[in-house]
């Protein structure tokens, strides 16, 4: 392999890298905002199945919230680091989604946790 193929090699990787990360931060804020949404929507003294769905939309709001954070500043985490932030806001919203499955009309919301947890797939795959 030829240094300038390497070093288009290289710049593509970076590329796919920074885009995939933009990708990920975005869809955490979209699912931070529809979790929160949903989350203000339930009744806390509500029926069970409610306040579940309250307490892992905010919780769901808040992993998203500093995954975006730690994606979007120049955070002190290594890659590793990085990495299992991903790797947690990818199963909050995984498992908040199943959660928005189970009551009506929260489509919208788990819609916005499977994508953020398809980006933060994608973004994972990047940094293997």
């Amino acid at each position: 392999m030829t240094s300038t193929t390497t070093s288009q090699t290289s710049q593509q990787e970076l590329v796919r890298f920074l885009e995939d990360r933009f990708a990920c931060a975005q869809a955490c804020t979209e699912c931070a905002r529809a979790c929160a949404l949903r989350a203000s929507l339930a009744d806390p003294d509500g029926p069970e199945d409610q306040e579940r769905m309250r307490r892992k939309g905010i919780m769901c709001a808040e992993v998203c919230d500093a995954t975006c954070r730690v994606l979007s500043e120049q955070s002190l985490l290594d890659e590793a680091g990085i990495r299992v932030q991903v790797e947690w806001c990818r199963t909050v919203c995984l498992e908040c989604a199943r959660v928005f499955d189970e009551q009506p009309g929260a489509e919208e919301g788990a819609k916005a946790c499977r994508d953020c947890a398809r980006a933060c797939t994608d973004f994972l795959a990047v940094l293997d």
